[in-house]
């Protein structure tokens, strides 16, 4: 198991971790969330033994392998395949020895290492390492081909997948995954989702897709306040247990009011006594002694909503026999050659529409979305725009085409010159660019705040179309979940790509698939698509046969062919100890039960005892009471008034004897 022991860390001046104390228990899936800022890659950063801890301890076994993405990628001749195959570092170790062994004379005492290595690079699955890789590479949206080639021809973000199959051929015990979907289309997402499902070591992800975090995590740890708390189950049931949390502690909070005010109140009656003083004494320790509790915060809330559209023709396009590619001209003789990447769209779009494009990477999707955009003409056939179309276009890659070395009123005011200063300084604020940030360089920003001021753009202009393509990459939780609700109550059309499945659910009602270099309705919803993609993948795995086998066993036929090593965790002693620890909860259950009760009795009898006085009270504060013909009404006035005072001095006594005795039964 994972342990931190009263762990502390600063990065800096900033204060991260404060005394922390939790267990990680062998086999737990493991979310990682928190705030921007909060601390979770250098958590990682504490288990790799990459950062040190200012105090305290972190103790796991030390026999574990632990597998992690590495963040950079060298631009290597190497093929794509064998640098995936190098994340498995005993297998090629044993590879570098064997072949070491071979060149040397042969020997009888070389012949047996010879036989030895060959009998561990057998028991490290070497005879099946190609066809895993190969599967692994196919599940993260590689095509053989490019399988081949080197890793310095890809991108960065497919360098990043890379960096993510080396992590997957490690055999672990833990593994370690710092936003492992950022870089990934949606069928990607939904292969490793099903992968890491079946991993058998203990597994951390730290992630904002609270779809991939509730299809994978059994345990969410929250990073809050420099504090790690623990809670069982997956990322719905966190948010559950977590508003529990805040109305219990809205509730303690309201209690601990109660319980100052008593101890005042005694305090205030009783210290001049001199057969109170000593009890007034022990009442002034106890209100010195007692901690001042802190209402639970929420995570500061971010919200934002699109401005009404001015206008929209109706239909706002259509396209006829439209093929959608690039042209590319040579550099050489200048002589312009035609990609077509969809061909024959025939597609119009409607007010009000809201539309999820699906589709395998490299489909076509942003290519479409380009096309409807005009940032990409027609190759061929006829694409019409309704007269008045204001289209708000956000691309995978906007973020980089921001100026960083200028401030978010800068960004605002090129697009809106004739706005009052003030005027745009406020609608910035909304989005929380405020005081200084307002006018700073964007270049130091988070990748999570350069998306949110790139929204902020596309807001202010009032689109009557909307064409987002991967707009929650570098988003956080707040601002996906804040975009989420923006988005469903946008009152203009939408066109939506995304692999965030808990925004296409909330704000798309109708998919269309890219595929096979067409562009069709897709009947069926996101479950759907998740066959569809199992099938596909087994039918190119079968030479495009169908194989005829229930959805259920092909999908299951597909990823055991990949499906990690299990890994022996023995679970007897973790169910002993929980056993032992429901035990005692109950037999402190049933001490505290019947004091709590009291308490809560005693808590009834004195809000009625000081309404009661209360009340006498603002009668006998009025002058005319104590008229000559009301001195009846007095008497009884004053009478009561001395009941209820005694009344509530007995019951504040009990109730402070009651509150001792379950503070030594302990909270």
């Amino acid at each position: 198991m994972i342990r931190f022991l009263q762990v502390s860390m600063m990065r800096g001046i900033k204060p991260l971790l404060d005394k922390v104390d939790i267990t990680l228990n062998p086999g737990d899936k493991i979310g990682l969330i928190g705030a921007n800022g909060a601390g979770k890659s250098s958590l990682f950063g504490l288990l790799r033994g990459e950062l040190h801890a200012d105090a305290g301890e972190i103790d796991f076994p030390t026999k574990w392998r632990m597998a992690y993405v590495a963040q950079e990628t060298p631009a290597l001749d190497r093929p794509a395949l064998e640098y995936a195959i190098d994340g498995d570092v005993t297998l090629r170790r044993l590879e570098e020895e064997l072949a070491f062994l071979e060149s040397e004379p042969e020997s009888a005492a070389n012949g047996t290492l010879i036989g030895d290595l060959y009998s561990a690079l057998a028991d490290a699955d070497a005879y099946t390492v190609r066809s895993r890789a190969e599967q692994l590479l196919t599940g993260l949206g590689f095509s053989m081909a490019q399988m081949q080639e080197p890793v310095a021809s890809f991108s960065g973000g497919w360098r990043m997948r890379l960096n993510l199959a080396q992590a997957l051929m490690c055999p672990s015990d833990l593994l370690l995954l710092d936003e492992p979907t950022n870089h990934l289309d949606l069928d990607a997402i939904i292969w490793l989702e099903d992968w890491l499902k079946r991993y058998a070591g203990t597994l951390i992800i730290i992630s904002h897709d609270r779809d991939f975090l509730d299809g994978v995590v059994n345990v969410i740890v929250h990073i809050d306040e420099r504090k790690l708390k623990r809670y069982t189950g997956n990322y719905s049931s966190f948010e559950r247990q977590r508003a529990a949390q805040m109305i219990l502690a809205a509730g303690a909070l309201e209690k601990q009011t109660r319980q100052r005010a008593h101890l005042e109140s005694f305090i205030s009656r009783f210290k001049a006594q001199a057969s109170k003083a000593r009890q007034a004494q022990s009442r002034m320790k106890a209100l010195a002694k007692m901690e001042e509790l802190a209402p639970l915060r929420a995570a500061a809330e971010f919200s934002f909503e699109f401005r009404e559209p001015l206008s929209a023709p109706n239909p706002l396009l259509t396209m006829e026999d439209v093929s959608a590619g690039y042209r590319i001209e040579s550099a050489t003789s200048h002589d312009v050659t035609e990609k077509v990447i969809i061909a024959g769209i025939n597609f119009s779009l409607q007010i009000g529409q809201r539309i999820g494009l699906l589709g395998v990477n490299g489909a076509g999707k942003s290519t479409f979305i380009k096309t409807i955009a005009e940032e990409l003409k027609p190759l061929s056939g006829d694409a019409q725009f309704g007269k008045g179309l204001s289209i708000g276009y956000f691309a995978q890659h906007q973020v980089e085409m921001l100026r960083h070395d200028e401030s978010p009123l800068w960004h605002l005011a090129k697009i809106a010159p004739t706005t009052r200063e003030q005027e745009l300084r406020n609608f910035l604020g909304s989005f929380n660019f405020n005081g200084p940030m307002v006018t700073s360089s964007i270049a130091p920003f988070s990748g999570g705040e350069k998306a949110r001021l790139a929204l902020a753009l596309i807001v202010w202009q009032r689109p009557n179309l909307l064409l987002l393509d991967e707009p929650t990459n570098h988003l956080d939780l707040e601002t996906r979940e804040a975009l989420t609700m923006a988005l469903a109550q946008f009152e203009g059309t939408l066109v939506l790509v995304s692999h965030d499945r808990h925004l296409l659910r909330a704000t798309t009602d109708q998919f269309i698939i890219v595929a096979d270099g067409k562009v069709e309705p897709f009947d069926g919803d996101l479950d759907d698509y998740k066959d569809w993609l199992f099938k596909t993948k087994l039918a190119a795995k079968n030479n495009g046969k169908d194989t005829g086998l229930p959805k259920a066993k092909e999908t299951a036929k597909v990823l055991s062919a990949v499906a990690p090593a299990a890994a022996p965790v023995d679970n007897a002693d973790r169910r002993e100890q929980k056993r032992l620890d429901a035990d005692a909860r109950q037999k402190l259950a049933t001490l505290r039960k019947p004091i709590e009760s009291r308490i809560k009795r005693l808590d009834e009898q004195l809000a009625k005892r000081n309404a009661q006085k209360a009340t006498v009270d603002t009668h006998l504060a009025n002058p005319e009471v104590y008229d000559k013909d009301k001195k009846k009404e007095l008497t009884t006035l004053l009478t009561d008034q001395a009941f209820y005072a005694k009344e509530l001095a007995q019951l504040e006594a009990e109730w402070l004897e009651q509150q001792e005795a379950l503070e030594q039964l302990g909270n």
